[in-house]
């Protein structure tokens, strides 16, 4: 179910990142400084988005919501699972967990910036809209080991 389309209110930024490291095409609100309940429900609706809010108004008031009651990120995660999402890890990212613009390759040849590793060596994405590089390294395993302990 990574077709389907979110937005994440303010006060999800730890979800959004686990949504988009799934595949989730997940845009948070914070990243476009969004806090108005008005403003979010018109982007929402505009950009035909399901609303990921912790909000029972702001869920009431959407078109399309999936309202959490929990706080912390492995119950939201398992509300989600109960809501039908499909939580996994993809084989190979396809999301920018900073901005969720889209991933590509990095040539193998390609420098790479110096917090990166070099791509001869280690698979390498490259996000086309901020530029941040990504890799399978520790935060993969640990997003990895907490979605996969979800039931």
């Amino acid at each position: 179910m990574t077709d389907r389309r979110l937005f994440l209110d303010a006060m999800l930024g730890k979800l959004a990142t686990y949504l988009r490291m799934c595949g989730y095409d997940a845009v948070y609100a914070l990243d476009d400084d969004l806090e108005d309940d008005d403003e979010i429900l018109a982007r929402t609706h505009a950009n035909d988005r399901t609303l990921v809010t912790r909000d029972r108004d702001i869920a009431a008031q959407a078109e399309q919501s999936v309202c959490l009651r929990h706080r912390e990120i492995e119950d939201q995660l398992r509300e989600l699972v109960d809501a039908g999402f499909d939580l996994a890890l993809a084989d190979t990212p396809v999301r920018c967990s900073e901005c969720n613009g889209s991933l590509t390759a990095v040539d193998r040849a390609r420098a790479t910036p110096e917090y990166a590793p070099d791509p001869a060596e280690v698979a390498v994405w490259r996000c086309v809209d901020c530029g941040q590089h990504f890799w399978q390294g520790s935060h993969w395993d640990d997003v990895a080991e907490t979605v996969s302990g979800i039931e």
